[in-house]
Formats: structure tokens, sequence, C-alpha cells
């Protein structure tokens, strides 16, 4: 068991007066949709059965994440992170997910906060698809701590000198805490120790938040790969940047012809007129550069 205090390191936790919430609207909707949906299959529809089938199990049968080519579906990437084993499966999950997720989300917003959530859930959930199998470990899954081991491992790089309390005596900063943590999942799920829990779903779901949060940081160059990649779309109103070292002068357009126009060329009234009009419709600021010099030199004439 563990708490975390508020310590005195580099980072800031917002005070019950600075907008601090304890049940911020993600957490609290993560908790109740977990535990209504435990309560509602393990509860209330326990004691009913379909052909001596236990409801349960059919649920399990079509949203649990099952291995590849059995029973497998593409929404079981989401639906088995909102199904648990059992009342105290459920329970270290959403105390896990409530202690280091609320002060995530204050830090960063409800909308970043379960994006981030639901990409370490797909990660784990894609992670045990994959290697589990490899070490013979493929088994139906379900569960909601492969995203939460993400949620981990955000709050160990945001919080990192946090005080972690084990069974709320011993303190341990949040970066040990959880480098331990994640050491003995790795462990665990190479040596097949504790049999029937997805070592490798807790891992991915760790692996993708960590790169996720070095990417959000830019340390990583997907940002720049991607920046590259996109298309560069032209605006035919904005004026082309000429660097310094070309030295061909500037070319002129009229705007009603499109043909090339000297400088000192006479600016027409049809020109004019079309530059009021657009002027009229999207302001000054709309005009190029060669529009606003256009401008200028009629007006000179007037005066």
């Amino acid at each position: 068991m563990a708490s975390y205090g508020q310590g005195t390191g580099p980072y800031y936790r917002p005070s019950l007066f600075g907008g601090f919430s304890f049940f911020p609207p993600m957490i609290k909707a993560l908790l109740i949709s977990n535990v209504a949906i435990w309560f509602v299959l393990d509860v209330l529809l326990a004691p009913f059965t379909v052909a001596g089938v236990p409801i349960f199990s059919i649920f399990k049968e079509y949203l649990a994440l099952w291995p590849l080519g059995t029973n497998f579906w593409p929404w079981q990437l989401v639906t088995y992170m909102f199904m648990h084993g059992g009342i105290w499966h459920l329970f270290f999950n959403m105390l896990a997910l409530w202690m280091f997720g609320m002060e995530l989300e204050n830090t960063w917003g409800s909308k970043k906060f379960i994006i981030y959530y639901f990409i370490c859930g797909l990660g784990a959930g894609i992670s045990n698809l994959v290697v589990a199998p490899l070490v013979g470990q493929a088994a139906p899954t379900i569960g909601a701590s492969g995203a939460v081991f993400g949620v981990l491992i955000a709050f160990g790089m945001l919080f990192p000198d946090r005080p972690i309390y084990l069974y709320f005596l011993l303190p341990v900063k949040a970066k040990y805490f959880i480098a331990v943590y994640i050491g003995l999942e790795l462990f665990y799920g190479v040596t097949g120790t504790t049999d029937g829990v997805a070592h490798f779903a807790h891992l991915g779901g760790a692996a993708v938040g960590f790169i996720y949060l070095l990417n959000d940081m830019n340390l990583l160059p997907f940002r720049r790969w991607f920046n590259a990649l996109r298309p560069v779309t032209k605006d035919p109103w904005r004026t082309t940047h000429v660097p310094r070292s070309d030295t061909r002068p500037a070319k002129f357009y009229d705007i009603t012809t499109g043909k090339e126009m000297d400088e000192k060329e006479e600016v027409s009234q049809e020109v004019v007129d079309a530059i009021l009009d657009k002027i009229s419709k999207g302001g000054y600021q709309s005009l190029t550069e060669e529009e606003k010099r256009q401008l200028f030199e009629a007006s000179k004439k007037i005066h």
C-alpha cells in the first residue's frame, strides 16, 4: 500500500484554494464507470445465467481482450480496460488511478489527461497481444492496470521527488518507487511469476506513456519528422518571402489582370477599386505588400 505527500521539490502541488480538485472530471468519470460496470456484471447479474452460462462469462467473451485469432475483436482494445476480475482488482486499480492521476489531470487539464490515459491503455493492450504469446502467456486480459501504469510513469516523470509513503510510513521518492515497481513487473513478466497477471500489458502501458512524454517534451524527433512530411499549402494572398541573399528585383502584378507590371507603372482606377473591395471584406490586414504599395501610390496622386 502506498500514499504520496506534498513534499518540497521543484514541482508545486496546487492548494485547495488554488483550483486543485481531488476528483477532477475525467478521474471521476473513470472511477464511476469502472465501479458501475463491475457492480452490474459482478453483483447485479451474478445470480443469472443464460443456458447455464454465467452472464459475466458471456460479457467476458466479447469485452475482454482475447489473443489474436481467439475470440478477438478490435473494440476489445478499449472495453477490456473497464472489466475487472473482482473487487480487490478493481479497488487497487482505482485507488492508484485516483492517487496518481488526479494531480496529472489538475496539471495537464482533462482533455490531455484522458487522451494520454487511453493511449496508454491501447498501447498496453497491443503490447500484450504481441509479446505475451511469444513467452507462452497468451490469455484473455481484463483491467485498467495497463493504463494506470502509464499514469504512474507520468507521475514519476513530472513529480520525481514527490515522496510516496509505503504503508503510510516509509517515504520513498516517486522516481525510485516507480522504477522499482517497473523493474519488478519486468522480472515477473520474464519469469512468469504470479501467473494470471498481465505483466506485459502493464509494461506496455508504461512504455507507451514514457515514449509519449518524451515526445511531449520534444526529446524525440517525431514532431520534426511529422512537420517535415506535412504538405506545404500555398496561400494565394500571401507575399512570397525573398531571402536577403537574393538580389533580384521584386516583381509586381496587376490584381485585376494578373499581368506583370513595372514598379513605377501607374495604378489604374480598376486596381484601386479592387483593393478597396478587398479592404471592405477582409480589412486592411488582408492586403498583400504589393496591394498596399499600389494603394499608397494611388493615394499620392490624390494628394
